[in-house]
């Protein structure tokens, strides 16, 4: 088993599903918090789950230079070595060379660059990206490809296509002969030796005896367990499981390399595809275009996942289109700059306005900053400069984007197919009530 991906609900070209992936069940559409080095930045990992992520995002390019694949895969891969048990998806490490633009040379075999942090010289193949990959170890991995900056002409663009197309060739040749490497069987080693595997959550449906020492009276297991499969009791379930890896669209801003590059990705044959290449630069109008334009020509039974993309309106859109899965920075890279999102709204928490404001920052939101911070004090800590006010807004920008995903899957499942972000705050709060220690 890599994946299996399950349409529960349609409404127009919006659709829920269930996603299980060796370590979780996830619920689609969703939206992937970014964890660049394994850390979503100034969030710890159980506030993280509390939010409610299903899954996170690693960066390949940054852990490969640092801490280093090898340090990742000796202590269980990225699950084991960040503390994290539910799923996680890496990208190839083909956007980070991409915007090294002066410090790469890109040909057939690969791409020679320059690490942004000591200059120190690398390279990166179809073949060497997998086999980084497979040494981190997330659940979802993705084929090595090659963006194409915009604006480009229409010869780059197509000749970056058919190398992205060659690419994800070698990608899925040197998965298929390796993927039997991935670091699950060390994370097993190391979590029976330190606390058991029960108290990682590995059991799936059939629990096992877990030492009371290991949690506190009350405290919910550390993990969510994958629910879609069954196994004996004891036995965890990555021991027979594979990581999935998703091909990868490309094609610029033009339609018909679009259609050319899912039906030649398709063929090559993946467990899901990703739309790549776009929030380069472009109209948000000709971003949309080239979404359904894609879209049109992937399969309805596999998941799709846009890349990179996008603020609170767009996953709200996207997801309408029939996108399963969405990533972006935008949540905690906005919040650290204190631009905070709201159910009414944009709020910049540095104005002078907010200074003795009593209010909390969204009186619909059920975060644990909107139920007990007020919009003074957030405004305080950012114009004193604190760490806090960092991670307070980023606590709830991405509760703000995780809550969002959880009324659209709300809204799909009644029937619904709302595309816009302000029908989908008008509804009833569908937020499941903090589990109490």
């Amino acid at each position: 088993m890599s994946i299996t991906f399950q349409t529960t609900s349609v409404a127009g070209q919006a659709r829920t599903g269930r996603l299980v992936t060796p370590h979780a069940e996830l619920e689609t559409p969703v939206f992937m918090p970014v964890g660049t080095v394994g850390s979503v930045k100034g969030v710890p990992q159980d506030i993280l789950e509390e939010l409610g992520a299903q899954i996170i995002l690693g960066n390949t390019y940054h852990l490969y230079l640092r801490p280093g694949v090898e340090t990742v895969r000796r202590m269980g891969g990225l699950h084991g070595f960040i503390s994290w048990d539910r799923a996680i998806l890496t990208d190839s490490g083909g956007f980070q060379v991409f915007s090294l633009s002066e410090l790469r040379k890109l040909n057939e075999d690969g791409v020679t660059f320059r690490s942004h942090l000591d200059g120190s010289s690398h390279f990166f193949s179809p073949e060497s990206a997998m086999q980084a990959q497979i040494g981190l170890g997330a659940d979802i991995i993705m084929a090595f490809d090659e963006c194409t900056e915009y604006p480009a002409d229409l010869a780059r663009v197509r000749a970056s296509m058919e190398m992205t197309a060659r690419w994800a060739a070698r990608s899925k040749t040197y998965f298929e002969a390796h993927k039997e490497q991935v670091s699950w069987g060390m994370e097993s080693k190391i979590a029976s030796e330190h606390v058991g595997t029960a108290a990682l959550g590995c059991a799936g449906q059939h629990e096992v005896d877990e030492p009371a020492e290991l949690r506190s009276a009350g405290q919910p297991r550390a993990a969510v367990p994958t629910q879609g499969a069954r196994q004996p009791k004891g036995l965890s379930l990555r021991e027979h499981a594979t990581q999935a890896l998703f091909g990868i669209v490309q094609g610029g801003m033009d339609r018909e390399l679009r259609r050319e590059s899912a039906e030649r990705t398709v063929e090559i044959g993946f467990p899901g595809y990703a739309i790549g290449g776009l929030s380069v630069g472009e109209p948000r109008e000709l971003t949309r275009e080239i979404v359904e334009s894609a879209l049109e020509y992937l399969p309805k039974d596999k998941p799709r996942y846009l890349m990179g993309v996008g603020n609170p309106e767009e996953i709200v859109e996207y997801a309408g289109l029939g996108v399963d899965m969405m990533d972006c920075v935008q949540p905690t890279r906005a919040a650290r700059h204190g631009l905070l999102f709201t159910s009414e709204g944009k709020i910049s928490i540095k104005q002078a306005r907010y200074a003795q404001d009593p209010e909390p920052l969204d009186p619909n939101c059920g975060c644990r900053v909107c139920q007990r911070y007020s919009r003074g004090y957030l405004r305080h800590l950012f114009a004193s400069n604190e760490i806090l006010a960092q991670v307070l807004n980023t606590i709830h920008n991405l509760s703000f984007y995780l809550d969002t995903m959880r009324r659209v899957r709300h809204s799909i499942s009644l029937g619904e197919e709302s595309r816009s972000l302000s029908g989908i705050w008008s509804q009833p709060n569908v937020r499941p009530p903090r589990i109490q220690a």
